[in-house]
């Protein structure tokens, strides 16, 4: 972004902030033909007074639009900034439901353009493309709000289950951005849909988002503490079935669950949960994404590494990267879950000194999904602590990927 000439920075922030070139025209006060030679270099910016006021226009410092901002250059920026942030939190606060109950709601987007949208977000988001996701996540919010105060009767709970399934969405990235407080807000709301929706599933699965929330801001006990509640109410075996779709939600709630032990030091709960996540995984047989958890035999092997490195035992996390997981199933995964993996092996190699091995895992996952180790300040971390622990220059791929980050010594 930065090498680009200053008039693509323009249109590349433009076209960020929803702005038409009229718009942006009418908001500088110039014509929409200067503009557009602007964009396309034809003709110059240089007057310092233009410059400032455009970036005022665009809400970005005037140092991105120079392509001077030494401190975090942006490709880490374009995973989401502050004016987003905003955006996302504006549409996380709207009560459409309520307004609709005193008042006609607007009329709703059709129910089969919102399972579109709502598809793709999860598409989008799992394979690792999180700054389109941010971008997007707004509108999507309010369609799906609008939809579910709109649509009434037998549409109803589809409606409501499609707001639940963006609410997760929302939960998902935030988290992964270290938005955490934003992030629980949506897992939130989307557990009070999902009641709504009559999906005890949607339900569970939202369970795991609110505890991956709670976790991430340091209230690890609650978490497991959910986790294996509703783990045990959904449990395959007297009343309920034992579905793919239900062994996987289950066998997830497990794993978080497993996880937030990690953070508080059990490692004995740790064992109980990740084996019994294990049982559903080798009834479901095999690795499926069920409500889009990625859950099965080789997302387990995941959980064990990482929990492993949660519990600062790096050793035993590489010795399940080496020996458990097997190629072929960890290949066929969608991309964030093989480069959040990475990460975690990075993790794992950076605790036992074995700094080289650390960089190329992140070097493997940014090439999965660059979003995943440029965007996650866990991932900016561990880069750092790589830089600080090489004896010498890091290799140059390596210090190429830091300089992407925006992460020095």
């Amino acid at each position: 972004m930065d090498e680009l000439p200053i008039g693509r920075r323009v249109a590349y922030w433009r076209g960020r902030r929803k702005m038409s070139q009229q718009v942006f025209a009418d908001r500088l006060g110039k014509s929409k033909s200067w503009v557009d030679k602007v964009e396309r270099g034809v003709r110059r910016l240089d007057k310092f007074s233009v410059l400032y006021e455009i970036a005022d226009i665009l809400q970005v410092d005037v140092q991105l639009l120079m392509g001077k901002d030494p401190e975090r250059r942006t490709d880490a920026l374009n995973c989401i900034d502050q004016v987003e942030v905003q955006e996302i939190r504006a549409a996380l606060e709207r009560y459409d439901s309520m307004s609709a109950y005193f008042d006609a709601a607007p009329y709703p987007p059709p129910l089969d353009d919102m399972r579109k949208a709502v598809n793709h977000a999860w598409l989008t988001y799992q394979y690792g493309r999180y700054g389109m996701l941010t971008r997007a996540l707004p509108k999507l919010l309010r369609d799906a709000q609008a939809a579910d105060a709109g649509y009434g009767g037998e549409q109803a709970p589809e409606a409501a289950h499609l707001l639940g399934q963006v609410y997760q969405i929302a939960s998902s990235v935030l988290r992964k951005l270290g938005e955490c407080e934003l992030a629980w807000l949506a897992a939130d709301r989307s557990m009070a849909v999902a009641q709504r929706a009559d999906d005890p599933l949607l339900a569970g699965i939202a369970t795991t988002r609110v505890c991956n929330a709670l976790v991430a801001m340091g209230r690890a006990r609650p978490a497991l503490e959910l986790n294996v509640t509703i783990a045990n109410r959904l449990a395959p075996g007297g009343g309920n079935d034992a579905t793919p779709a239900r062994l996987s939600v289950y066998g997830m709630l497990l794993l978080q669950g497993a996880m937030a032990a990690s953070r508080i030091g059990d490692s004995a709960t740790v064992d109980d949960l990740i084996n019994g996540a294990e049982e559903a995984a080798r009834l479901l047989g095999g690795d499926h994404n069920h409500y889009w958890t990625s859950f099965g035999p080789t997302n387990v092997e995941l959980h064990r590494a990482a929990a492993a490195v949660e519990l600062g035992d790096g050793g035993r996390a590489v010795e399940v990267h080496q020996l458990r997981i097997v190629e072929p199933s960890f290949n066929a995964l969608l991309p964030e879950r093989r480069a959040h993996h990475l990460l975690d092996i990075a993790r794992g190699f950076a605790q036992i000194g074995d700094v080289a091995n650390a960089g190329e895992m992140l070097l493997r996952g940014d090439r999965l999904a660059p979003s995943e180790v440029r965007c996650r300040p866990i991932a900016h971390e561990v880069m750092s602590d790589i830089l600080r622990r090489t004896r010498g220059a890091p290799p140059s791929p390596v210090a190429e990927l830091a300089e992407h980050m925006g992460v020095g010594v």
